[in-house]
């Protein structure tokens, strides 16, 4: 079989390797990968700033952002061959810390955990995988387009999980919402703000391509101004943070509703220097009694809770697809073009690389 491989820490690495065809182990399935999404991590594993491989190989196999589809399992294990499914990307750490150990493996707390595609474990970027059973989510047969959406949406279902459990510290009904950066992360944020009943506001520098018509598609109002103004004009009584950029990221820390609750989703590059009043920030943080909160990774009930995507509108789902390309032509998937939004690699030679 043809798997999307990298040398983890070494630029310009990336190649299509052929590989030995998986064989399941025990409580396994065997999987026909269909596709994987292209992110900012897998753009810094290419790049040789990130990304570990397994223990005695120098190659990783890339690809966290999965879809594929049943082609053997075990029996009573509620998969069968024919269903969709993804994979986990991250599995608990083997001391186990007390998080690992109740499921938490996104909130470990020795670092000794190992992700699929990125650190210390294959991904699922290859025509064939093989996902335990528990680290496995089915999806809706009507999710084959779009249903390599999962992963980012399972950060963001995590990320309102955080938003409403730290609302729930008093009285908490939100109106109104601003996402900072209208990528794939962003716009599912958006999405889900939507579905809530909230006036959703998105803020990004981009004013021509797909994302202006996404949002405002969602009944969202897209803004393009600094962000300081946008955050005066709508006061938010949540912000979920997807740029990380460093002003970005103050500016929605000083400006929000009493009570307000900020997510940081976007990771900000080392070296980013600021001058900031942080007397009035610390101020505002403490007499509003705000909240602000980071959030990576997901568990496997953020998936679950992400498999909601199915009611969402599915041809606007498919339009956060910007590009689809043949694995056979992997690397223009890391090229970025001026409309890119969300990139994704077709495994399947069947499949529609349209």
């Amino acid at each position: 079989m043809r798997a999307l491989t990298v040398r983890p820490n070494a630029k310009d690495s990336l190649e299509v390797s052929d590989l030995p065809e998986p064989v399941p182990e025990e409580g396994q399935i065997l999987v026909g990968g269909l596709a994987v999404g292209v992110c900012g991590t897998d753009r810094e594993i290419v790049e040789g700033s990130y990304g570990w491989a397994p223990p005695g190989r120098d190659r990783l196999v890339l690809g966290h952002e999965s879809l594929g589809r049943v082609r053997q399992a075990p029996p009573r294990s509620g998969f069968s061959a024919g269903d969709l499914v993804v994979g986990v990307v991250r599995r608990p750490d083997p001391v186990p810390c007390g998080a690992c150990a109740r499921g938490e493996f996104d909130m470990c707390r020795n670092g000794q955990y190992t992700e699929r595609g990125i650190k210390e474990i294959d991904g699922y970027g290859s025509q064939m995988w093989c996902v335990e059973t528990d680290y496995a989510v089915k999806l809706d047969a009507g999710l084959e387009r779009v249903g390599v959406l999962l992963e980012p949406a399972s950060i963001v279902a995590k990320a309102w999980e955080q938003v409403e459990r730290i609302g729930g510290r008093s009285w908490f009904e939100p109106e109104r919402m601003l996402v900072t950066g209208a990528g794939p992360i962003g716009t599912l944020a958006a999405l889900l703000g939507v579905q809530r009943g909230l006036e959703v506001h998105v803020l990004d520098r981009v004013t021509e391509g797909p994302k202006p018509s996404l949002i405002q598609a969602l009944g969202a109002t897209y803004h393009t101004e600094d962000a300081d103004k946008v955050m005066q004009s709508v006061v938010p009584d949540v912000v979920i943070e997807a740029t990380g950029a460093a002003k970005v990221v103050f500016e929605a820390m000083s400006g929000n509703a009493r009570y307000g609750i900020v997510c940081l989703t976007g990771v900000s590059p080392k070296g980013q220097k600021l001058d900031v009043e942080a007397g009035s920030i610390n101020r505002g943080i403490v007499l509003e009694n705000d909240a602000v909160v980071g959030s990576v990774n997901a568990n496997l009930r953020h998936y679950q809770q992400a498999a909601a995507l199915a009611k969402a509108d599915l041809p606007w789902l498919e339009r956060l697809i910007t590009r689809r390309v043949p694995l056979d032509r992997a690397g223009e998937a890391f090229t970025a073009q001026d409309d890119d939004l969300k990139v994704v690699l077709t495994l399947d030679p069947a499949g529609d690389p349209a």
